[in-house]
């Protein structure tokens, strides 16, 4: 075969991959589209005239959500304003100059807020000891109050349908709780309102559409490089099963939306005795809202000069 037939052929080749690529993108964005938008009519997650805060963290997820965000904000039947924040965590070796970039060419109203949680939690956390907590409290509670000082009424965060039931089956396991992460949770001082757009979306759909759209990804070298993390044994789980059982996470989703109070063995939610369900409760360590949301709050030791610390349920 000549050199000018294996061009051709070899062109031939690349123009059909990357109509099928197209094809394949084209789909992902429909489902994932779909999907957000469906969560966001079944909760009420945006309303008119909201200010929506989207967390970027650099990862697939909050890519990902602020991609179909801005693409649905153009046909949504209710205006509203998007703005992203990161915080920059002063990690070694955080590439500073790719979200400014990534976001300045969308266009888009951007803030980064610079604090160095990295030090702290080095310096709080014993070596080999896991760093989730402590800089996911730091990191919540600082954001929370950027919120508050400008005017947001939603802060937008990336978790997915995956998150809700890795955390569901973490507090299970570890927590002896049945809690997971809700798609919408208001504080009970009214401060914060958290959405989760991603919440009916699947994983491996985000992973694929970030690839496809080859997003800017930003590892994080603080906690995604720890090895063993609870979270990161019940993902390989999950995986297993979506691989030898087809359709159990969907199913177990569904059951996350389907909770029956009188089958399961709570009292405080349910008077067994007098069979039928019960009203909001307070206990002394946490304050649980007409909506039966808990939120906890804390301020460690050493921690003033990042205000105050709301714990939402994560």
């Amino acid at each position: 075969m000549s050199e000018a037939m294996i061009a051709r052929s070899e062109q031939g080749q690349s123009a059909e991959s990357e109509r099928h690529q197209k094809l394949e993108l084209n789909k992902l964005q429909k489902r994932l589209r779909h999907d957000v938008g469906q969560a966001i009519a079944d909760f009420s997650m945006i309303e008119a005239g909201d200010k929506v805060m989207c967390c970027l963290s650099g990862g697939k997820d909050s890519y990902a959500m602020l991609d179909i965000l801005l693409a649905l904000q153009k046909s949504a039947p209710v205006a509203f304003d998007l703005i992203a924040v990161n915080l920059d965590q002063k990690q070694p070796g955080f590439p500073e100059e790719v979200l400014p970039e990534y976001l300045n060419a969308l266009g888009i109203e951007y803030h980064i807020i610079e604090k160095d949680t990295y030090s702290i939690v080095k310096e709080k956390v014993p070596e080999g000891k896991t760093t989730c907590g402590l800089c996911s409290r730091l990191r919540r509670g600082i954001l929370y109050n950027f919120a508050e000082e400008h005017g947001v009424t939603k802060i937008a965060l990336g978790h997915h349908r995956d998150d809700l039931l890795e955390t569901l089956f973490l507090n299970m396991f570890y927590g002896g709780k049945m809690k997971s992460m809700p798609p919408v949770l208001h504080s009970d001082d009214g401060r914060n309102t958290v959405i989760r757009p991603l919440a009916y979306s699947r994983e491996k759909d985000i992973a694929r559409y970030a690839e496809l759209r080859e997003f800017p990804i930003i590892p994080c070298n603080l906690c995604g490089s720890q090895e063993n993390l609870q979270r990161q044994v019940i993902k390989d789980m999950f995986q297993s099963w979506d691989k030898q059982h087809p359709g159990r996470l969907e199913t177990m989703f569904r059951a996350l939306c389907n909770v029956e109070p009188s089958h399961l063995a709570d009292n405080k939610l349910y008077d067994f005795r007098e069979g039928e369900r019960r009203g909001s409760t307070v206990k002394s360590t946490e304050v649980t809202s007409a909506k039966g949301q808990e939120v906890q709050s804390t301020e460690p030791e050493d921690m003033a000069s990042f205000g105050r610390l709301d714990v939402l349920n994560i």
